[in-house]
C-alpha cells in the first residue's frame, strides 16, 4: 500500500474511532486515539499481523478494541496513557516556554513595530502621534502596565523623553527598517530600567507589579503542593510493591488479585512520580532564579543609594562658580558639545606617510577598534600636557597612535602631529601634572603608573587592561578543485525499484538476439564485434538481349534575323525523326 494510502487509511480509522467514542459521551484527543491505535496493534495477544495489509474485518476488529479500552473509566492503564499523552502534549523545556511566550510577544507586537518603521510622518501631527506609538509599543513590550492608563502613558512617556526626545523623530525616520527594529527595542529596555528604578526609588513605577512579593508567595505554595503530591504518590507506589512482592511469592494470592489490575496501578503511580519529579527541578531552577531576582534587587537597590550618595559630593564646585558667575564668564563664548567638537575635525586624519616608524590604527583596518584601551580614558594627552591641564576628548577617526602597546587619541590632526614627534616628553607631563593633582590618577586612569594607589575595585583589573588590535586587511586563497581524482561509481544506485528494474532487464536479455552496428561516428572508439553470414558470388541469365534508342530532337526555328519589313516572322521547323524510324 503506498504511503499516501495507508497515511489516509490511519486517519480514517482514528476519526472513526473519535466518533464511535463521542456517540457514548467521551471526547478524546486525535492524539490520544493514535496512541491507542498503536498500543492496540502492537499487543500480540490481539492478533494483529503487521506484515500484511488491515483487511475490512481487521480495521472492524481494531475500531472496536480501541473504543472498549478509551471508554473502561476504571483501567489504571487508560489513565496512565492519557496522562502520558497529555504530558508530552503541555510539557517543554524552560527555553522552550520562554521561546514560545517571546514568540508570542512578539506576533502581537509586529502590528504596532510595522506602524511605526513604516510611517512616513512629516507635519507635526503626524509627528506626535508617531511618538505616542512608540510608548504605546514600549510599554507592550516590557509589559510594566497598560497603554490605556493615562498614569502609566505619561510616567512611559516622561522616561522615554528623557532618552529620546521627539526632536529626535527626524533623525529616527532615516534610518533603515532593521535600524528602527533594533533601536525601539533599546529605548524599551533603557525605558523599562529607568522606570524600575524610579520605583524603587518611590518616585514612579505606576502599574508595576510587586513580582518579588508575588514569587515569594507563589513559589513555596506551589513547591509545597508538588513535594505533597509526590510524597503520596510515592507512598503508594511503595505500598503497591511491596503487594506485588508478596504476591509473587504467593501463585494463590495472585489469582485472587488479578482483577484489580495491582501492575497497572503500579504502573499508573510511578509515571504520576516520574512527572512530578521532572516538574519539580523546573521549581527549583525557579527558586534559582528567584534568588537571583533577590540578588538583582539588591542590586538595584545598592545602585540606587550609591547614585543618592554621589550627589551629594558635587555641591563644592557650585559655592565657587555660581549660575551668575557661570554665566558672566560664558558671555560671548559658544559652547561645544563633545560631538561637536568631533564634527568639527572629522574631515582631519592622520597620513600614514609622514610616520614610518610609528604604527597608526584606523576603523577599516582594526576589527575591534572600538574595544581598544584609550590611555586617559579618550582624552587627548597633547592638549592635557599643553594646556596645563584642560581635558578635551580625543577623535579616534582621526587616528589611534600605537606607542609602547598603549594607544592615545586627539582632539585634532596637529596634536596628533605634535605628540608623535616627541611622545615621552608628553606623557611625562602628565605624570607631573598627576603628581600635583592626585584625581587625576583616578580620573585618567594611571594606576600603572602610581602601582601604591590603585584602587579595590580595579586592583584585579591591573593585568586586563591591554587589549591586542585585532588587524584586517584584504587576503585570498587559492586552492585545486580537486586533490584527487575522482572515485565516482557511476554504476551504483541506491534504488530499490531501479535495481529490480536492472535485474528483470537483464533477465529479458536471455531470449534476446545481440546485434551491434558502428557508425562513422562511433568507429575507433570502442571495440565492436558482430556476426554476419559470409558473401557469395551469384548470376543470372536472360533469354535474349535487346537495346533501345530514343531519337534525338532536332527543331530548327527561322526568321530571327529579320527582313525588308518592320514586323518579324518565324518559322519553326520540327525535323525530329518518328520513334518508329529508328
Amino acid at each position: 500500500m503506498p504511503p499516501t494510502q495507508a497515511e489516509s487509511v490511519i486517519k480514517n480509522i482514528i476519526r472513526e474511532i473519535g466518533q464511535e467514542c463521542a456517540a457514548h459521551g467521551e471526547i478524546v484527543s486525535e492524539t490520544l486515539v493514535a496512541f491507542m491505535v498503536k498500543a492496540v496493534v502492537l499487543d500480540p495477544s490481539n492478533g494483529f499481523n503487521t506484515d500484511r495489509t488491515l483487511m475490512k474485518g481487521d480495521v472492524q476488529k481494531l475500531v472496536k478494541l480501541c473504543v472498549t479500552r478509551l471508554l473502561d473509566s476504571k483501567n489504571p492503564s487508560l489513565d496512565t496513557i492519557k496522562m502520558q499523552v497529555y504530558f508530552d502534549m503541555n510539557y517543554t523545556s524552560r527555553e522552550e516556554f520562554l521561546e514560545e511566550h517571546h514568540r508570542v510577544l512578539e506576533s502581537r507586537l509586529s502590528s504596532v513595530s510595522r506602524e511605526i518603521t513604516d510611517s512616513r510622518a512629516c507635519v507635526r501631527e503626524e509627528l506626535e502621534s508617531l511618538y505616542r506609538k512608540i510608548v504605546s509599543y514600549v510599554l507592550l513590550r516590557s509589559g510594566l502596565g497598560s497603554p490605556t492608563d493615562i498614569k502609566i502613558v505619561r510616567e512611559a512617556t516622561a522616561a522615554l523623553q528623557s532618552v529620546f526626545p521627539q526632536a529626535e523623530l527626524g533623525t529616527f525616520l532615516t534610518l533603515s527598517k532593521k535600524d528602527k527594529e533594533r533601536q525601539l527595542k533599546e529605548l524599551t529596555m533603557i525605558v523599562t530600567g529607568i522606570r524600575l528604578f524610579n520605583r524603587d526609588c518611590g518616585k514612579g513605577g505606576e502599574g508595576i507589579d510587586d513580582l518579588p512579593a508575588i514569587l515569594r508567595e507563589a513559589i513555596p505554595a506551589t513547591t509545597q503542593h508538588v513535594d505533597s503530591q509526590l510524597e503520596v504518590v510515592q507512598d503508594q507506589a511503595y505500598r503497591y510493591t511491596a503487594i506485588l512482592e508478596k504476591v509473587a511469592k504467593n501463585p494463590l494470592l495472585s489469582r485472587e488479585l488479578q482483577p484489580y489490575m495491582l501492575k497497572e496501578a503500579l504502573y499508573n503511580v510511578r509515571q504520576y512520580e516520574i512527572f512530578l519529579q521532572i516538574i519539580l527541578p523546573t521549581f527549583i531552577a525557579l527558586s534559582n532564579l528567584w534568588t537571583s531576582f533577590q540578588d538583582e534587587t539588591v542590586l538595584i537597590s545598592i545602585l540606587s543609594n550609591l547614585t543618592a550618595h554621589l550627589e551629594p559630593f558635587l555641591g563644592t564646585h557650585e559655592l565657587f562658580f555660581p549660575e551668575k558667575v557661570t554665566q558672566a564668564l560664558l558671555d560671548g563664548v559658544t559652547v561645544k558639545t563633545d560631538v561637536c567638537r568631533m564634527k568639527e575635525h572629522i574631515e582631519e586624519r592622520v597620513d600614514l606617510a609622514d610616520f614610518r616608524k610609528l604604527e597608526w590604527l584606523f576603523p577599516e583596518t582594526t576589527a575591534n577598534f572600538d574595544k581598544l584601551l584609550i590611555q586617559y580614558r579618550g582624552f587627548c594627552a597633547y592638549t592635557f600636557a599643553t594646556t596645563d591641564g584642560l581635558l578635551l576628548p580625543g577623535n579616534p577617526a582621526i587616528g589611534i597612535l600605537k606607542y609602547k602597546e598603549k594607544y592615545y587619541t586627539f582632539n585634532t590632526r596637529d596634536a596628533a602631529y605634535s605628540f608623535a614627534e616627541n611622545p615621552e616628553n608628553y606623557i611625562d607631563k602628565v605624570r607631573e601634572k598627576a603628581k600635583k593633582n592626585a584625581e587625576l590618577i583616578q580620573l585618567l586612569e594611571l594606576h600603572q603608573q602610581f602601582e601604591t594607589l590603585i584602587p579595590y575595585s580595579q586592583m584585579k583589573e591591573v593585568d586586563k587592561h591591554y587589549i591586542k588590535p585585532i588587524a584586517k586587511c584584504e587576503s585570498s586563497t587559492q586552492t585545486d578543485t580537486h586533490l584527487l581524482p575522482p572515485t565516482i561509481v557511476r554504476s551504483y544506485e541506491w534504488n530499490e525499484w531501479e535495481l529490480r528494474r536492472k535485474a528483470i532487464k537483464l533477465a529479458n536479455l536471455r531470449q534476446k538476439v545481440t546485434h551491434s552496428v558502428q557508425t562513422d561516428l562511433s568507429h575507433m572508439r570502442r571495440e565492436n564485434c558482430s556476426q554476419v553470414y559470409p558473401s557469395k558470388d551469384a548470376s543470372t541469365q536472360s533469354t535474349r538481349e535487346g537495346s533501345s534508342r530514343v531519337p534525338r530532337p532536332q527543331i530548327y526555328i527561322a526568321g530571327f534575323r529579320g527582313g525588308h519589313t518592320k514586323t518579324t516572322y518565324e518559322v519553326k521547323v520540327n525535323l525530329t525523326r518518328a520513334i518508329d524510324e529508328t
